[in-house]
């Protein structure tokens, strides 16, 4: 078992927690965790552009000059891609993007994810995290006290103290347990669980 610090607010460590390795200590598998990161991304692309091709183009319908005789190249149509006001060769159109994977394979990935951060010393384990009022001054203390410049915290339960503290600063985002995802674990710097979320993940996907 992977064996971690655990920090109260004050950034001073207070206890050491064993990580489960059934989630923390997996086998990294980099194609499964990329592969997660392109379908995040990919589902949420919304595929709405379009352009319009030579047969959508309104007008062009008369052929602009004879086919022989003038010196001029023929032509069949001023809505042809060639001319200025044509239509587009290949144009864009609707499409969905998204595309699916197995619930093992997402399962796998998460776990690739959060042992990768365990293995770079990213993560780290609170042994609480609780404000009074909501005050973004409060957060960034604790994020200081950390010693962290990027943070992807998450939390067990919807705090609204916590979250709407938390919601000013640019380099912080955070996560209910049951929202974590393989893209924000990956691009959000260090992750802070607190102990209770971490409990939280272990049951859930170990």
């Amino acid at each position: 078992m992977a064996k971690v610090s655990v920090y109260n607010m004050e950034g001073k460590e207070v206890d050491t927690i064993d990580l489960s390795d059934a989630v923390f200590g997996v086998e990294v598998n980099e194609h499964l965790v990329h592969m997660a990161v392109v379908q995040q991304l990919a589902n949420k692309r919304q595929g709405t552009q379009k352009a319009k091709t030579r047969s959508e183009v309104s007008g062009g319908g008369r052929k602009p000059w004879r086919q022989k005789g003038t010196g001029h190249a023929r032509q069949g149509s001023t809505r042809a891609p060639q001319w200025k006001g044509g239509g587009v060769v290949f144009a864009p159109v609707p499409r969905d993007y998204s595309f699916k994977m197995n619930k093992k394979e997402k399962r796998a990935a998460l776990k690739s994810a959060l042992t990768s951060r365990v293995q770079e010393n990213k993560l780290i384990v609170l042994d609480e995290l609780r404000f009074d009022e909501i005050k973004t001054k409060n957060f960034k203390a604790v994020i200081d006290n950390l010693n962290v410049a990027k943070a992807y915290v998450v939390i067990n339960e919807n705090d609204e103290k916590v979250v709407l503290s938390a919601r000013n600063l640019p380099n912080v985002q955070t996560a209910l347990t049951h929202t974590i995802n393989v893209y924000d674990i990956m691009k959000g710097g260090t992750v802070i669980l607190t102990k209770d979320a971490a409990k939280t993940i272990e049951e859930v996907y170990a």
